[in-house]
């Protein structure tokens, strides 16, 4: 089958934060823990997506998307699945559309920091997420340094979920999953000890908004993405800074599948954002991050 495959030109906007939960190997479309998350969100039970599944639905609306699974193996005791390097090489085929990242549990230690450099050298990732809170580390530990080093290294993009997370709410004890981990100001040191690598503090902050609004305005290489919310629960604070001081580093993303990027841009229309800022945060910034302009 042949695929109309987009140029910049066409694409509308860049989602820079969407969960890949399903390997083309496995048919059903069943996810652990979706139930949950669909019930967080009011979704229902959360839809599963494979990556070339991910490319059509984004390709049908003109958006490209950063797409990536989450590695908390010393937590779960079992590795991502799809792994690092399925989500590489299909979205590779898709790169009209997608942009892979990876995602390396910290407490892999050496071994990760070689499962990086292989990500970055043979499989063409560009960056790595990471989540605290289901991974268990503040991001200021050294654990998690020589992880830095490898994506400072190569010019790459470090993405650290922030504030709350919809993974184990609601369940006993949380699901296990601490919170004190995705403090925006944990980050601050990773941005004074890497200043050559940029950094992405994923959602709206909450507890934390203006901690994350803090770090973004005194270190230059650090943005932020406004995903896992619908912009209608944005604090007042995050659209002035939207608005004004941070309008070159604020980033579209909706968490996918959880949001799907629909229900936020047309949230987002009824924000009071400037027209000249609009493109910036749906599109431009994160096309200059990525090196795509």
């Amino acid at each position: 089958m042949t695929i109309d495959r987009l140029s910049l030109e066409e694409i509308v906007a860049i989602d820079v934060h969407t969960h890949v939960h399903r390997s083309v190997a496995d048919v059903s479309d069943e996810h652990v823990g979706s139930e949950a998350m669909g019930e967080y969100f009011g979704i229902g039970t959360m839809p599963t997506y494979s990556v070339p599944e991910l490319a059509a639905y984004y390709r049908e609306r003109r958006i490209m998307a950063v797409v990536f699974t989450v590695d908390s193996v010393s937590q779960t005791g079992k590795d991502p699945e799809p792994a690092n390097e399925e989500i590489a090489r299909l979205a590779s085929q898709h790169s009209d559309v997608l942009i892979p990242f990876a995602s390396i549990d910290p407490s892999r230690g050496k071994a990760g920091v070689e499962e990086a450099r292989r990500l970055i050298t043979e499989c063409g990732v560009r960056g790595f997420k990471f989540h605290p809170s289901t991974q268990g580390f503040f991001p200021n530990d050294r654990i998690a340094y020589p992880l830095y080093e490898v994506i400072e290294e190569h010019g790459l993009i470090a993405l650290f979920h922030s504030g709350q997370t919809g993974v184990g709410a609601g369940q006993p004890g949380g699901g296990g999953i601490r919170l004190k981990y995705a403090n925006p100001m944990h980050v601050d040191d990773v941005a004074v000890d890497f200043p050559g690598m940029d950094i992405i503090l994923a959602h709206p902050s909450f507890p934390w908004q203006d901690e994350a609004l803090s770090v973004a305005t005194h270190k230059p290489r650090v943005y932020i993405d406004l995903s896992g919310w619908s912009p209608k629960y944005f604090p007042p604070q995050l659209v002035q800074y939207a608005n004004t001081l941070l309008k070159h580093k604020m980033l579209f993303g909706s968490d996918f599948p959880v949001i799907t990027p629909e229900r936020w841009m047309r949230d987002f229309d009824q924000l009071p954002i400037k027209d000249e800022v609009r493109p910036l945060i749906l599109k431009d910034n994160a096309a200059r991050l990525f090196g795509l302009t």
